[in-house]
């Protein structure tokens, strides 16, 4: 995979990230997801790379999202494999809230899980703790294995969850084990990536959220030398249909080799509102801010990036 890309795919991110960043606040969420998609989809065509998307939106003719199956790049350059989210929170963006953000990762063609979207059960640690966790284990056993690899107290693990009804019995037990807990209301990839930056402030991620966030996140982690584990679940009959057609064993604890195969993988994500680890977009009078995070699993480079983008120059936010 050309190292090039790194750089390149920072673009698409930018643009998705400045497109939605428009509807912040304006609690209008599909407005927002559909901006992002149409600039993310419109800077890829640019993209020397043959890409595919694995796990998205599912298998459509015509959709407004990117869907499993499409086509992405210009048709040139190396075989990938695409899992994207144009607009990882589009409540958080609908209400102005944190940590929404632009975000995709691509590997080498056949080295992402291809799936439907659909739940998925995970648990995400950075890298003092990779191989301490297990998600078949109990909630207190991988709080005090964390805790260890970390050399803390149970009491000072600070634990990241999505705020929803289907998690009250994991967030009673994060109680009664006595450790930390920060409620989140979306965004479960920017708490998963925040599991390996120490300045966050948080150690362990739980809980259940999409399965291409789950895959794009563990490809953030594979390049910060993080682990996340992860267990589709099923909503429905047709789930468990186009899992069976994709080969894919619903029971099966999904480990880091079954989400992202390979010695090789990118990351890349831009921030749309203000997070813990990015900057939000900011609009200036003939200008827009950006902050992106990019990173390869192969060199072990991770970069922060700031961004001015000219919007009289480019405002199309492409320029071929």
């Amino acid at each position: 995979m050309e190292r090039s890309l790194s750089m390149e795919l920072v673009r698409v991110t930018e643009a998705a990230a400045l497109a939605s960043a428009r509807w912040m606040g304006r609690g209008r969420k599909n407005e927002a997801d559909d901006a992002a998609t149409s600039a993310m989809r419109d800077v890829f065509d640019t993209i020397p790379m043959k890409g595919t998307v694995v796990i998205g939106e599912g298998e459509m003719d015509e959709a407004p999202m990117l869907y499993i199956g499409e086509k992405l790049g210009n048709g040139y350059g190396p075989r990938v494999d695409v899992a994207v989210d144009p607009l990882e929170g589009t409540n958080i963006v609908a209400s102005g809230g944190w940590n929404a953000l632009a975000v995709l990762a691509i590997a080498d063609h056949g080295n992402l899980l291809h799936a439907p979207d659909m739940y998925m059960d995970k648990i995400a640690v950075g890298p003092e703790a990779v191989g301490q966790i297990d998600m078949n284990a109990s909630i207190l056993d991988n709080l005090k294995a964390v805790a260890l690899a970390k050399n803390k107290d149970v009491e000072d693990v600070v634990a990241t969850v999505l705020n929803r009804p289907r998690h009250e019995k994991i967030i009673r037990e994060l109680r009664e084990a006595g450790a930390r807990i920060k409620l989140i209301n979306d965004g479960d990839v920017a708490a998963a990536i925040n599991t390996a930056f120490d300045h966050t402030g948080v150690d362990i991620l739980f809980g259940s959220g999409g399965a291409p966030e789950g895959v794009i996140a563990a490809v953030a982690l594979k390049c910060l030398g993080g682990e996340i584990q992860g267990k589709l679940i099923p909503q429905s009959e047709l789930e468990i249909e186009r899992c069976m057609k994709m080969g894919i064993t619903i029971e099966k604890t999904l480990r880091m080799e079954d989400l992202v195969r390979g010695d090789d993988a990118i990351f890349a994500a831009t921030g749309v509102t203000d997070g813990e680890l990015l900057k939000g977009v900011q609009f200036k009078s003939s200008y827009g801010l950006t902050h992106s995070l990019v990173m390869r699993a192969k060199s072990g480079t991770v970069r922060f990036i700031d961004g001015r983008h000219s919007l009289k120059k480019k405002p199309n936010l492409v320029m071929k």
